[in-house]
Protein backbone atom coordinates (compact mmCIF):
# COMPACT_ATOMS: atom_id res chain seq x y z
CA UNK A 1 0.00 0.00 0.00
CA UNK A 2 2.55 2.55 0.14
CA UNK A 3 4.18 2.93 3.26
CA UNK A 4 7.02 6.13 3.92
CA UNK A 5 9.02 6.98 6.59
CA UNK A 6 9.39 9.88 7.75
CA UNK A 7 10.46 12.03 11.38
CA UNK A 8 10.88 8.68 12.48
CA UNK A 9 7.48 8.14 11.91
CA UNK A 10 6.12 5.10 9.40
CA UNK A 11 3.00 6.53 7.15
CA UNK A 12 1.00 4.66 4.93
CA UNK A 13 0.30 6.80 1.63
CA UNK A 14 -3.74 5.79 1.27
CA UNK A 15 -6.63 7.70 0.92
CA UNK A 16 -9.76 8.12 2.45
CA UNK A 17 -11.10 5.52 0.17
CA UNK A 18 -8.42 3.18 -0.12
CA UNK A 19 -8.37 3.03 3.94
CA UNK A 20 -12.08 2.42 3.96
CA UNK A 21 -12.14 -0.42 1.68
CA UNK A 22 -9.02 -2.10 3.70
CA UNK A 23 -10.85 -2.04 7.14
CA UNK A 24 -14.37 -3.20 5.15
CA UNK A 25 -12.36 -6.12 4.10
CA UNK A 26 -10.44 -6.87 7.25
CA UNK A 27 -14.28 -7.27 8.89
CA UNK A 28 -15.94 -8.60 6.48
CA UNK A 29 -12.88 -11.41 6.19
CA UNK A 30 -12.76 -11.48 10.46
CA UNK A 31 -9.13 -10.32 10.24
CA UNK A 32 -7.52 -7.78 12.66
CA UNK A 33 -6.36 -4.30 12.04
CA UNK A 34 -4.57 -2.17 14.79
CA UNK A 35 -4.66 1.48 13.23
CA UNK A 36 -2.91 4.70 14.34
CA UNK A 37 -2.37 8.62 12.85
CA UNK A 38 0.03 10.65 13.36
CA UNK A 39 -0.18 14.61 12.88
CA UNK A 40 2.50 17.45 13.79
CA UNK A 41 2.29 17.33 17.30
CA UNK A 42 2.48 13.46 17.89
CA UNK A 43 5.41 12.85 15.51
CA UNK A 44 6.94 15.36 17.76
CA UNK A 45 6.76 13.58 21.35
CA UNK A 46 7.67 10.64 19.41
CA UNK A 47 11.34 12.00 18.92
CA UNK A 48 11.26 11.41 22.12
CA UNK A 49 9.03 9.25 23.66
CA UNK A 50 10.42 5.63 22.76
CA UNK A 51 7.09 4.21 23.71
CA UNK A 52 4.71 5.86 21.68
CA UNK A 53 6.93 5.88 18.91
CA UNK A 54 6.66 2.00 19.48
CA UNK A 55 3.06 1.99 19.73
CA UNK A 56 2.62 4.06 16.65
CA UNK A 57 5.33 2.27 14.11
CA UNK A 58 3.39 -0.76 15.10
CA UNK A 59 0.19 -0.45 13.65
CA UNK A 60 -1.16 -1.83 10.88
CA UNK A 61 -2.13 1.26 8.92
CA UNK A 62 -0.99 4.43 9.92
CA UNK A 63 -2.69 7.70 8.52
CA UNK A 64 -1.89 11.54 7.94
CA UNK A 65 -4.44 13.01 10.27
CA UNK A 66 -2.92 16.55 9.90
CA UNK A 67 -2.46 18.89 6.78
CA UNK A 68 1.12 19.26 7.97
CA UNK A 69 2.04 16.05 7.96
CA UNK A 70 1.08 15.92 4.01
CA UNK A 71 2.53 19.25 3.13
CA UNK A 72 6.21 17.81 5.33
CA UNK A 73 5.69 14.63 3.19
CA UNK A 74 6.02 16.76 0.03
CA UNK A 75 8.86 19.25 0.96
CA UNK A 76 10.90 15.98 2.15
CA UNK A 77 10.40 14.35 -1.35
CA UNK A 78 8.13 11.47 -0.32
CA UNK A 79 4.44 12.57 -1.05
CA UNK A 80 1.07 11.58 0.50
CA UNK A 81 -1.89 11.69 -1.70
CA UNK A 82 -4.36 13.22 1.01
CA UNK A 83 -4.98 13.75 4.87
CA UNK A 84 -7.29 11.01 6.49
CA UNK A 85 -8.37 12.66 9.36
CA UNK A 86 -9.48 10.47 12.14
CA UNK A 87 -12.65 12.38 13.13
CA UNK A 88 -13.76 11.55 9.28
CA UNK A 89 -12.40 7.88 8.92
CA UNK A 90 -14.30 7.02 12.70
CA UNK A 91 -17.51 8.78 11.03
CA UNK A 92 -17.51 7.40 8.12
CA UNK A 93 -17.31 3.66 9.54
CA UNK A 94 -19.79 4.33 12.27
CA UNK A 95 -21.52 4.92 8.59
CA UNK A 96 -20.43 1.49 7.08
CA UNK A 97 -21.35 -0.56 10.38
CA UNK A 98 -25.04 1.01 9.79
CA UNK A 99 -24.63 -0.11 6.19
CA UNK A 100 -22.89 -3.11 6.64
CA UNK A 101 -24.40 -4.43 10.49
CA UNK A 102 -20.94 -4.34 12.07
CA UNK A 103 -20.88 -3.52 15.73
CA UNK A 104 -18.72 -0.40 17.87
CA UNK A 105 -17.44 0.25 21.17
CA UNK A 106 -17.01 3.77 22.14
CA UNK A 107 -13.87 4.06 25.37
CA UNK A 108 -13.32 7.91 26.40
CA UNK A 109 -13.59 11.05 26.91
CA UNK A 110 -16.16 12.08 29.90
CA UNK A 111 -19.28 9.71 31.28
CA UNK A 112 -21.61 12.76 29.72
CA UNK A 113 -19.70 13.12 26.46
CA UNK A 114 -19.42 9.27 25.56
CA UNK A 115 -22.92 8.47 26.90
CA UNK A 116 -24.32 11.57 23.98
CA UNK A 117 -22.30 10.29 21.65
CA UNK A 118 -24.08 6.71 22.31
CA UNK A 119 -27.12 8.80 22.04
CA UNK A 120 -26.63 10.76 18.88
CA UNK A 121 -25.27 7.15 16.82
CA UNK A 122 -28.66 5.55 17.99
CA UNK A 123 -30.59 8.45 16.82
CA UNK A 124 -29.08 8.70 13.78
CA UNK A 125 -28.26 5.35 12.63
CA UNK A 126 -29.46 2.49 15.20
CA UNK A 127 -29.29 1.18 18.77
CA UNK A 128 -28.02 -2.45 16.81
CA UNK A 129 -24.73 -1.11 15.95
CA UNK A 130 -23.67 -0.23 19.43
CA UNK A 131 -22.00 -3.14 21.44
CA UNK A 132 -20.83 -0.95 24.18
CA UNK A 133 -19.07 2.08 25.73
CA UNK A 134 -17.70 3.76 28.70
CA UNK A 135 -16.03 6.86 30.11
CA UNK A 136 -12.11 7.07 29.83
CA UNK A 137 -11.24 7.77 32.98
CA UNK A 138 -9.56 4.23 34.53
CA UNK A 139 -6.09 3.52 35.95
CA UNK A 140 -3.71 1.33 34.35
CA UNK A 141 -4.71 -1.14 36.81
CA UNK A 142 -8.14 -1.02 35.70
CA UNK A 143 -6.95 -1.99 31.67
CA UNK A 144 -6.89 -5.61 31.32
CA UNK A 145 -10.55 -5.75 32.36
CA UNK A 146 -11.20 -3.52 29.80
CA UNK A 147 -9.97 -5.10 27.32
CA UNK A 148 -11.49 -8.18 28.29
CA UNK A 149 -14.86 -6.18 28.53
CA UNK A 150 -14.74 -5.02 24.96
CA UNK A 151 -13.32 -8.25 23.64
CA UNK A 152 -16.76 -10.28 24.76
CA UNK A 153 -18.83 -7.03 23.59
CA UNK A 154 -19.30 -8.63 20.06
CA UNK A 155 -17.54 -5.32 18.93
CA UNK A 156 -15.72 -5.87 15.63
CA UNK A 157 -14.81 -1.54 15.19
CA UNK A 158 -13.34 0.25 18.65
CA UNK A 159 -12.92 4.01 18.76
CA UNK A 160 -10.60 5.08 21.58
CA UNK A 161 -11.06 8.91 22.48
CA UNK A 162 -8.34 9.25 24.74
CA UNK A 163 -5.25 11.84 24.66
CA UNK A 164 -1.94 10.84 23.53
CA UNK A 165 0.12 8.59 24.36
CA UNK A 166 -2.58 7.01 26.44
CA UNK A 167 -4.73 6.30 24.04
CA UNK A 168 -1.61 4.64 21.66
CA UNK A 169 -0.38 2.75 24.26
CA UNK A 170 -3.35 1.31 25.52
CA UNK A 171 -4.03 -0.08 22.52
CA UNK A 172 -0.43 -1.59 22.00
CA UNK A 173 -0.51 -3.01 25.30
CA UNK A 174 -3.87 -4.53 24.99
CA UNK A 175 -3.66 -5.36 21.89
CA UNK A 176 -3.43 -9.11 22.12
CA UNK A 177 -6.80 -8.84 24.18
CA UNK A 178 -8.59 -7.11 21.69
CA UNK A 179 -7.85 -9.38 19.03
CA UNK A 180 -11.05 -10.66 18.29
CA UNK A 181 -12.09 -7.06 17.60
CA UNK A 182 -11.46 -6.77 13.52
CA UNK A 183 -10.44 -2.99 14.10
CA UNK A 184 -9.17 -0.96 16.91
CA UNK A 185 -8.27 2.99 16.75
CA UNK A 186 -7.61 5.78 18.87
CA UNK A 187 -9.70 9.09 17.90
CA UNK A 188 -8.11 11.44 20.33
CA UNK A 189 -11.13 14.18 20.83
CA UNK A 190 -13.53 13.35 18.49
CA UNK A 191 -16.20 12.75 21.00
CA UNK A 192 -15.89 16.00 22.13
CA UNK A 193 -16.39 17.17 18.54
CA UNK A 194 -19.17 14.54 17.74
CA UNK A 195 -21.61 15.42 21.09
CA UNK A 196 -21.35 19.01 20.37
CA UNK A 197 -19.27 20.14 23.45
CA UNK A 198 -16.47 21.52 20.97
CA UNK A 199 -17.39 22.84 17.80
CA UNK A 200 -14.81 21.53 15.09
CA UNK A 201 -13.34 24.00 12.04
CA UNK A 202 -15.40 25.00 8.68
CA UNK A 203 -14.08 22.83 6.06
CA UNK A 204 -12.53 25.90 4.38
CA UNK A 205 -9.93 26.26 7.28
CA UNK A 206 -9.61 22.44 7.66
CA UNK A 207 -8.73 22.11 4.03
CA UNK A 208 -6.07 24.90 4.51
CA UNK A 209 -4.21 23.28 7.11
CA UNK A 210 -6.02 26.23 10.04
CA UNK A 211 -7.75 23.15 11.58
CA UNK A 212 -5.64 23.24 15.06
CA UNK A 213 -5.90 27.53 14.64
CA UNK A 214 -9.35 26.95 15.08
CA UNK A 215 -9.16 24.75 17.83
CA UNK A 216 -6.62 26.89 19.79
CA UNK A 217 -8.57 29.71 19.64
CA UNK A 218 -11.06 27.86 21.42
CA UNK A 219 -9.43 27.24 24.21
CA UNK A 220 -6.13 29.32 24.12
CA UNK A 221 -4.73 28.54 27.05
CA UNK A 222 -4.97 25.06 27.28
CA UNK A 223 -3.76 24.49 23.54
CA UNK A 224 -0.88 27.17 23.50
CA UNK A 225 1.80 24.84 23.97
CA UNK A 226 0.58 22.15 21.94
CA UNK A 227 -0.14 23.82 19.04
CA UNK A 228 2.80 27.35 18.82
CA UNK A 229 5.15 25.18 20.58
CA UNK A 230 4.41 21.84 18.69
CA UNK A 231 4.38 23.35 15.64
CA UNK A 232 7.41 25.16 15.63
CA UNK A 233 9.36 22.17 16.71
CA UNK A 234 7.67 20.07 13.66
CA UNK A 235 8.95 22.79 11.18
CA UNK A 236 12.09 22.93 12.38
CA UNK A 237 12.66 19.02 12.46
CA UNK A 238 11.40 19.26 8.86
CA UNK A 239 13.62 21.87 7.61
CA UNK A 240 16.24 19.71 9.35
CA UNK A 241 15.62 16.45 7.82
CA UNK A 242 15.33 18.32 4.65
CA UNK A 243 19.01 19.69 4.71
CA UNK A 244 20.49 17.34 6.70
CA UNK A 245 22.42 15.57 4.33
CA UNK A 246 22.94 18.70 2.31
CA UNK A 247 26.41 20.06 1.64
Amino acid sequence: MGRIQMLNSYIDNLTMLQSLNLIDQAVSDGKHIHHSVVNAGKIVLMQKDVQLRESVNSADIINPDGQAVIWASKLLGRPLKERVAGIDLMENLVELAHQKGYKIYCLGAKEQVVSKVIEKYKQNYSKDIIAGYRNGYFSKEEEPGIAKDIAESGAQILFVAISSPKKENFLYDNRQALKSVNFIMGVGGSFDVVSGLVKRAPEWMQNIGLEWFYRFIQEPRRMWKRYLIGNSKFIFLTFKEKFKNKP
